[in-house]
């Protein structure tokens, strides 16, 4: 029994980390872009790395809008996979895009002709609503591709393409990256644009992933994005989905409008604040890169392992889960600390500025294992079960009734200062770890949600 459990154990690791290493190639090539921005506007002055953050915090919230659908979609996808109906996953994928390209269709048409408003959400400073609402135009084209992109390639992950999915992203950064360049600094006879630069390589190198994502799908022999799977109907899968996944993006857009609060309330409190936490950003995803990699591939493999109706084996697989992510968590934490002095040393601020991110940084150092064992339980573990209920509620409650208020009476109310402010928005991940790891000793979210019956409903 020994030797078979310790089979089993090189098994599931050896299966987590083909998985995971994919995962965590995109989400430090994403950081890179994030950083690369924020590196390359240093020297185009404060006020373009200021605007740009604020005017980011709405890519942000679509990127939570298309992750919540994306790992709704991979609740099903994951566990159908696992049960081998590859034709239940490609309709799921289709219901997912007709949301994502409506919600992204209506974020560039704000970004396009309500970019000034938009920016006044965060900022009184009429030179960042300039700068930022130029942003956020150019942004517009680069929202409706990845709405598309974002779905297709959460779904190969799902069923393990999580190497095709690296590619994709890999070709989309590199050139963000390289045309970052290119727009800021006017580089090989292009205008010299600042902040502007930001979203034109941006909106560019989306289209290029999209065209490449046709071309990976014109190639592929199993999952297609086929646009005509759009307009399949079938109600069985399309109730499953809304039940499943709405509670999944109802969390994550609830709590990405929730995070962007805190820029809200960072943004009035001064430019040097905000030029700082620009800086925090950056490292921050840095170092939440091998936690959240490890929640997404842990999510990925429970939920193929329990469309196979392994629930034992899903239980024990969810306890070594945990135990990666604290530990990646820790290593996290110890990235944003090694980062600190390179940050400090390269970073050019105004004296207060630097101040505020000496500290911020250090208050990242044991934040990041916080949200590593939230977002590993709550996006990976329960949803690969089928349960995305308990994360809505408890997101809800803690951001919306404990975090944002705290941060607004802190700030605005009793006036305190800037760090205590900033210490205390980051109070959020512990508050609720009490209600996060009690639910997760139940069980109560390992389900099965897969159906024998799901063409019943099929028309086309």
């Amino acid at each position: 029994m020994k030797i078979r459990n310790k089979l089993r154990d090189d098994n599931f690791y050896s299966q987590i980390f083909k998985l995971v290493l994919p995962i965590i190639i995109q989400n430090l090539l994403s950081a890179a872009v994030s950083s690369a921005d924020v590196v390359m506007l240093n020297y185009v002055g404060q006020s373009s790395i200021s605007a740009v953050s604020l005017a980011s915090q709405y890519a942000s919230v679509l990127f939570m809008v298309f992750y919540g659908l994306g790992t709704g979609a991979t609740m099903l996808c994951a566990q159908y996979y696992g049960k081998g109906d590859m034709q239940a996953i490609q309709i799921v994928e289709g219901i997912a895009l007709r949301f994502s390209m409506l919600i992204s269709a209506a974020f560039a048409g704000l970004a396009l002709f309500v970019p000034e408003q938009m920016m006044r959400i965060f900022t009184n400073d009429a030179e960042l609503i300039t700068i930022g609402a130029s942003y956020l135009r150019c942004m517009s084209v680069s929202y409706l591709c990845w709405g598309i992109t974002e779905v297709y390639l959460a779904v190969l992950r799902s069923i393990e393409r999580v190497v095709i999915s690296t590619i994709a992203n890999v070709l989309a950064f590199s050139l963000n990256i390289i045309l970052n360049a290119v727009f800021i600094f006017g580089l090989f006879g292009a205008p010299k644009l600042g902040a502007m630069g930001v979203a034109i390589a941006t909106s560019l190198s989306r289209l290029i992933e999209l065209a490449f994502c046709f071309i990976i799908s014109y190639r592929s022999r199993d999952i297609k994005l086929d646009l005509r799977y759009l307009f399949v109907k079938n109600k069985v899968l399309f109730h499953d989905f809304i039940r499943l996944s709405l509670p999944a993006l109802g969390n994550d857009i609830s709590w990405s409008v929730a995070f962007s609060m805190y820029s809200v309330i960072i943004g009035h409190l001064g430019t040097d604040a905000v030029a700082a936490n620009s800086f925090v950003i950056v490292v921050r995803n840095f170092g939440t890169i091998l936690c959240f990699g490890m929640a997404s591939a842990g999510g990925i493999l429970l939920g193929n392992i329990i469309g196979e109706n392994r629930l034992e084996e899903a239980k024990e697989g969810a306890k070594k889960v945990m135990r990666l992510t604290v530990i990646t968590g820790i290593i996290g934490g110890l990235i944003v600390l090694a980062a600190m002095p390179v940050v400090l040393h390269y970073a050019s601020l105004t004296e207060q500025a630097m101040h505020y991110l000496k500290y911020m940084l250090l208050i990242n150092t044991y934040y990041v294992l916080g949200a590593a064992v939230n977002t590993t339980l709550i996006a990976g573990v329960f949803r690969a079960g089928g349960d995305s209920r308990f994360g809505f509620i408890c997101d809800t409650i803690d951001m919306w009734c404990y975090a944002v208020p705290l941060g607004f009476i802190s700030a605005f109310v009793f006036r305190l200062p800037v760090m205590w402010v900033y210490f205390l928005l980051c109070t959020d991940e512990f508050v609720k770890w009490p209600w996060v790891i009690k639910h997760y000793r139940s069980g109560k979210w390992l389900n099965n949600i897969t159906r024998d019956d799901i063409y019943e409903g099929l028309d086309s």
